[in-house]
């Protein structure tokens, strides 16, 4: 048996999907992704329904609106605030209609602490990152309007086990010292490892007695970092790693976090390479052999995934993509060795 509410031979979207219809993509998503659907995101619809966009709808006390570098802090809720929490209270909408009597893992994301923090501005244009206070005051804002917000999720969704996915694809480049500047000529400061812990952990403790699982689509995925912070699940393009990842992706999956392999290219030109399912994870079963792992835990300790979020491919070949996924974790099941 599986110790994760999602069960075993998993499979999930990352977050991201084509077009504007979320009434279609939520759909698509509940009925393609039976064992572990999410909650989409389509940025097509515009500002506020991108990860960042949606994230800041949630912030609490932490007003912002929307600048042609970004967003930005503020001294009130504007337009922008307003139209990024209405097209989540639609997603929400669409949610509860297609789960109506749904049991089961149900997955949300956010933009995590770190990701926020280097893609928010201050009033005076540059990144909240180089304000440790202003990341403090942010980690504390975005894990009381996660709160609200899965507790609102649970609420439409009675029947639901809430998986809190956080996406952190800036986190690498934060703690590296490598996310540049308003002026494009310095960059930001890295940040203490153990601060960096710290605002994570706070966030994930916003799940409650639900699994958070964070996503990091970079090179350089700090495993033992997000172990600790309280991560059940680490979610990654398998592309990336390399041996050097070895030791803590194995400390990782024999300490019982999950392991959301990112395996199914996110874009293509058609739906000819989605043919092969166990040649998809090909990958994940080299992987085990280098670790020296039981091929029993891999279709407990695996949820199979694209490489990263959708919305840059064609809608027929993300639906193709998601049902792939769904494939390829069944072969992992069937055919461990």
């Amino acid at each position: 048996m599986s110790a994760h509410v999602w069960g075993t031979a998993a499979a999930t979207g990352v977050g991201s999907l084509p077009g504007t219809d979320v009434r279609e993509a939520v759909r698509t998503v509940v009925d393609t992704l039976g064992q572990l659907p999410h909650l989409p995101e389509l940025p097509a619809r515009g500002p506020g329904a991108d990860m960042i966009g949606r994230t800041a709808g949630m912030l609490v006390e932490l007003p912002v609106h929307l600048e042609p570098s970004g967003w930005r802090a503020a001294d009130a809720p504007g337009h922008d605030m307003r139209r990024a929490r209405s097209l989540l209270g639609e997603d929400l909408d669409a949610l509860e209609e297609f789960t109506q009597g749904y049991s089961g893992a149900l997955k949300v994301s956010a933009a995590g602490p770190w990701t926020m923090a280097a893609s928010l501005e201050r009033r005076s244009g540059e990144a909240m990152l180089g304000d440790a206070g202003a990341c403090r005051y942010l980690a504390e804002s975005l894990a009381e309007g996660l709160r609200e917000h899965l507790a609102e999720v649970r609420r439409r969704v009675p029947g639901a086990a809430v998986v809190l996915q956080l996406d952190e694809p800036s986190l690498p480049a934060v703690l590296a010292g490598r996310v540049p500047t308003a002026s494009g000529y310095r960059t930001h400061r890295a940040v203490d490892r153990g601060v960096a812990e710290q605002a994570l952990r706070q966030v994930l403790e916003a799940a409650g007695e639900g699994p958070a699982v964070v996503h990091c689509c970079a090179p350089g995925v700090p495993f033992g970092l997000l172990r600790r912070a309280g991560a059940a699940g680490i979610s990654c393009d398998l592309s990336l790693l390399t041996e050097r990842d070895d030791e803590a992706i194995g400390e990782a999956v024999e300490g019982g976090t999950a392991l959301f392999a990112g395996v199914v290219p996110a874009t293509g030109a058609g739906t000819a390479g989605l043919s092969d399912p166990g040649g998809s994870v090909m990958g994940v079963r080299m992987l085990w052999r280098r670790l020296g792992l039981s091929p029993e835990l891999l279709p407990r300790s695996v949820v199979v995934t694209p490489s990263c979020g959708l919305a840059g491919a064609s809608p027929v070949y993300a639906r193709a993509a998601l049902a792939h996924c769904v494939r390829a974790a069944r072969s992992l099941a069937n055919d461990p060795e």
